[in-house]
Protein backbone atom coordinates (compact mmCIF):
# COMPACT_ATOMS: atom_id res chain seq x y z
CA UNK A 1 0.00 0.00 0.00
CA UNK A 2 1.95 3.38 -0.78
CA UNK A 3 1.04 6.51 1.01
CA UNK A 4 0.03 9.38 -0.10
CA UNK A 5 3.16 11.99 -1.36
CA UNK A 6 2.78 14.88 0.33
CA UNK A 7 2.00 18.17 -1.26
CA UNK A 8 3.95 21.59 -1.11
CA UNK A 9 1.72 23.72 -0.41
CA UNK A 10 3.94 26.46 -1.54
CA UNK A 11 3.18 25.17 -5.12
CA UNK A 12 -0.68 25.34 -4.91
CA UNK A 13 -2.79 28.21 -6.60
CA UNK A 14 -3.47 30.74 -4.46
CA UNK A 15 -7.08 31.18 -3.87
CA UNK A 16 -9.06 33.77 -5.99
CA UNK A 17 -10.50 36.75 -4.73
CA UNK A 18 -14.71 37.04 -5.33
CA UNK A 19 -14.66 40.07 -6.56
CA UNK A 20 -12.02 39.13 -9.40
CA UNK A 21 -14.20 35.90 -10.08
CA UNK A 22 -17.59 37.20 -10.64
CA UNK A 23 -19.51 40.05 -12.37
CA UNK A 24 -21.71 40.80 -8.86
CA UNK A 25 -18.32 41.33 -7.17
CA UNK A 26 -17.26 43.47 -9.74
CA UNK A 27 -20.57 45.81 -9.52
CA UNK A 28 -20.11 45.94 -5.88
CA UNK A 29 -17.00 46.83 -5.83
CA UNK A 30 -17.96 49.54 -8.54
CA UNK A 31 -20.65 50.90 -6.21
CA UNK A 32 -17.83 51.34 -3.02
CA UNK A 33 -15.19 52.94 -5.73
CA UNK A 34 -18.01 55.49 -6.50
CA UNK A 35 -18.88 56.46 -2.92
CA UNK A 36 -15.66 56.56 -1.71
CA UNK A 37 -14.34 58.75 -4.33
CA UNK A 38 -17.06 61.48 -3.66
CA UNK A 39 -16.62 61.04 0.09
CA UNK A 40 -12.74 62.16 -0.46
CA UNK A 41 -13.85 64.21 -3.03
CA UNK A 42 -16.70 66.13 -0.76
CA UNK A 43 -14.41 66.14 2.44
CA UNK A 44 -10.49 66.68 1.61
CA UNK A 45 -10.56 68.01 -1.75
CA UNK A 46 -13.22 70.40 -1.75
CA UNK A 47 -15.00 69.25 -5.19
CA UNK A 48 -11.52 69.06 -7.06
CA UNK A 49 -11.88 65.46 -8.80
CA UNK A 50 -15.70 66.84 -9.95
CA UNK A 51 -14.27 68.65 -12.98
CA UNK A 52 -12.86 65.76 -14.20
CA UNK A 53 -15.54 64.80 -16.26
CA UNK A 54 -16.04 64.61 -20.16
CA UNK A 55 -15.45 68.10 -21.74
CA UNK A 56 -16.76 67.53 -25.24
CA UNK A 57 -14.45 68.73 -28.22
CA UNK A 58 -11.44 69.71 -25.19
CA UNK A 59 -8.23 67.81 -25.42
CA UNK A 60 -8.31 68.41 -21.61
CA UNK A 61 -11.52 66.64 -21.35
CA UNK A 62 -10.83 63.73 -23.23
CA UNK A 63 -9.09 61.59 -20.69
CA UNK A 64 -12.67 62.30 -18.68
CA UNK A 65 -14.22 59.10 -20.92
CA UNK A 66 -12.22 57.34 -18.45
CA UNK A 67 -13.21 58.86 -15.22
CA UNK A 68 -16.51 60.50 -15.63
CA UNK A 69 -18.38 57.38 -14.90
CA UNK A 70 -16.55 57.07 -11.13
CA UNK A 71 -17.53 61.14 -10.41
CA UNK A 72 -20.41 62.59 -9.21
CA UNK A 73 -22.06 66.07 -8.05
CA UNK A 74 -22.43 65.10 -4.39
CA UNK A 75 -24.02 62.48 -1.99
CA UNK A 76 -27.49 62.73 -3.66
CA UNK A 77 -26.15 62.30 -7.31
CA UNK A 78 -24.46 59.09 -6.18
CA UNK A 79 -27.10 58.08 -4.19
CA UNK A 80 -29.66 58.74 -7.14
CA UNK A 81 -27.19 56.26 -9.30
CA UNK A 82 -26.25 53.57 -6.48
CA UNK A 83 -29.35 51.37 -6.72
CA UNK A 84 -29.61 51.68 -10.97
CA UNK A 85 -25.88 50.92 -10.88
CA UNK A 86 -26.34 47.49 -8.53
CA UNK A 87 -29.88 45.96 -10.00
CA UNK A 88 -28.91 47.07 -13.98
CA UNK A 89 -25.59 46.30 -13.50
CA UNK A 90 -26.05 42.81 -11.32
CA UNK A 91 -28.77 41.45 -14.47
CA UNK A 92 -25.72 42.11 -16.67
CA UNK A 93 -23.92 40.03 -14.32
CA UNK A 94 -26.41 36.51 -14.99
CA UNK A 95 -24.30 36.41 -18.10
CA UNK A 96 -20.94 36.00 -16.25
CA UNK A 97 -17.43 38.12 -15.76
CA UNK A 98 -16.34 37.71 -19.06
CA UNK A 99 -19.82 38.85 -20.28
CA UNK A 100 -20.00 41.66 -17.89
CA UNK A 101 -15.93 43.24 -18.50
CA UNK A 102 -17.17 43.36 -22.56
CA UNK A 103 -20.06 44.93 -22.10
CA UNK A 104 -19.27 47.89 -19.51
CA UNK A 105 -15.65 48.30 -20.87
CA UNK A 106 -17.00 48.93 -24.05
CA UNK A 107 -19.90 50.67 -23.17
CA UNK A 108 -18.11 53.45 -21.21
CA UNK A 109 -15.59 53.83 -24.50
CA UNK A 110 -17.74 54.45 -27.22
CA UNK A 111 -20.56 56.22 -25.12
CA UNK A 112 -17.98 58.60 -23.59
CA UNK A 113 -16.27 58.91 -26.87
CA UNK A 114 -20.04 59.84 -28.43
CA UNK A 115 -20.40 62.15 -25.75
CA UNK A 116 -16.97 64.36 -26.12
CA UNK A 117 -17.33 64.17 -29.71
CA UNK A 118 -21.39 64.95 -30.29
CA UNK A 119 -22.46 66.50 -26.58
CA UNK A 120 -22.94 70.14 -25.41
CA UNK A 121 -20.36 72.07 -23.99
CA UNK A 122 -20.05 71.40 -20.36
CA UNK A 123 -18.83 68.54 -17.58
CA UNK A 124 -20.68 65.49 -18.43
CA UNK A 125 -19.97 63.21 -15.20
CA UNK A 126 -22.16 60.32 -13.41
CA UNK A 127 -22.68 56.46 -13.60
CA UNK A 128 -25.80 57.01 -15.26
CA UNK A 129 -24.29 57.00 -18.62
CA UNK A 130 -23.20 53.13 -17.64
CA UNK A 131 -26.68 52.31 -16.45
CA UNK A 132 -28.43 53.64 -19.39
CA UNK A 133 -25.76 51.27 -21.63
CA UNK A 134 -26.45 48.64 -19.58
CA UNK A 135 -30.39 48.93 -19.81
CA UNK A 136 -29.96 49.21 -23.89
CA UNK A 137 -27.65 46.29 -23.79
CA UNK A 138 -29.81 43.70 -21.72
CA UNK A 139 -33.05 45.02 -24.57
CA UNK A 140 -31.27 44.58 -27.33
CA UNK A 141 -29.63 41.22 -26.24
CA UNK A 142 -33.17 40.16 -25.12
CA UNK A 143 -34.26 40.45 -28.61
CA UNK A 144 -31.48 38.83 -30.21
CA UNK A 145 -30.75 35.99 -28.47
CA UNK A 146 -34.36 35.38 -27.83
CA UNK A 147 -33.67 32.87 -24.70
CA UNK A 148 -35.54 32.57 -21.29
CA UNK A 149 -32.80 34.17 -19.10
CA UNK A 150 -32.14 36.82 -21.52
CA UNK A 151 -36.08 37.71 -21.85
CA UNK A 152 -36.20 37.47 -18.07
CA UNK A 153 -33.37 39.69 -16.99
CA UNK A 154 -34.68 42.57 -20.05
CA UNK A 155 -37.82 42.26 -18.97
CA UNK A 156 -37.46 42.76 -14.72
CA UNK A 157 -35.03 45.68 -16.46
CA UNK A 158 -37.85 47.41 -18.30
CA UNK A 159 -40.29 46.56 -15.27
CA UNK A 160 -37.67 48.54 -12.53
CA UNK A 161 -36.86 51.23 -14.87
CA UNK A 162 -39.16 51.88 -17.70
CA UNK A 163 -39.10 55.41 -16.42
CA UNK A 164 -35.22 56.18 -17.45
CA UNK A 165 -36.85 56.52 -20.85
CA UNK A 166 -37.15 60.20 -19.55
CA UNK A 167 -33.56 60.69 -18.66
CA UNK A 168 -33.44 61.25 -22.51
CA UNK A 169 -35.42 64.36 -22.73
CA UNK A 170 -32.91 67.32 -23.12
CA UNK A 171 -32.95 69.38 -19.84
CA UNK A 172 -30.85 71.76 -18.64
CA UNK A 173 -27.98 70.62 -15.91
CA UNK A 174 -28.42 66.62 -17.24
CA UNK A 175 -26.10 64.87 -19.29
CA UNK A 176 -28.89 63.60 -21.37
CA UNK A 177 -26.57 62.97 -24.16
CA UNK A 178 -24.37 60.77 -21.71
CA UNK A 179 -27.64 58.80 -21.53
CA UNK A 180 -28.81 58.55 -25.26
CA UNK A 181 -25.52 57.81 -26.07
CA UNK A 182 -25.18 54.84 -22.97
CA UNK A 183 -28.45 53.64 -24.85
CA UNK A 184 -26.88 53.49 -28.15
CA UNK A 185 -23.56 52.29 -27.59
CA UNK A 186 -25.48 49.03 -25.18
CA UNK A 187 -27.71 48.64 -28.02
CA UNK A 188 -24.50 48.40 -30.57
CA UNK A 189 -22.26 46.00 -27.97
CA UNK A 190 -25.25 43.65 -27.85
CA UNK A 191 -25.52 43.69 -31.66
CA UNK A 192 -21.76 42.81 -31.64
CA UNK A 193 -22.30 40.09 -28.55
CA UNK A 194 -25.50 38.29 -29.00
CA UNK A 195 -26.46 38.27 -32.56
CA UNK A 196 -26.41 34.50 -34.68
CA UNK A 197 -23.28 34.73 -36.77
CA UNK A 198 -23.30 32.77 -40.37
CA UNK A 199 -22.13 29.17 -39.76
CA UNK A 200 -18.76 29.13 -41.81
CA UNK A 201 -19.59 25.23 -42.36
CA UNK A 202 -21.27 24.12 -46.01
CA UNK A 203 -25.53 23.51 -45.22
CA UNK A 204 -25.80 19.77 -44.90
CA UNK A 205 -28.22 18.80 -47.86
CA UNK A 206 -28.38 14.93 -47.01
CA UNK A 207 -28.29 12.27 -49.08
CA UNK A 208 -28.84 11.94 -52.83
Amino acid sequence: MTEPIPTDPTLEPPPRLWWLSSGFGLVVSFIIMIWVIEALDTVLLNSRLEGGGIHPRRLDGLDGILWAPFLHRGFGHVLSNTIPVALLGGLVAVAGLRRWLQVTVSVVLVAGALTWLLGRSGNHIGASMVTFSWLGYLVAAASLERKLRSLGTALVAVVLYWTMIFGLVPRAGVSWEGHLFGAVAGVGVAWLCCRELPSLEPPDRGLS
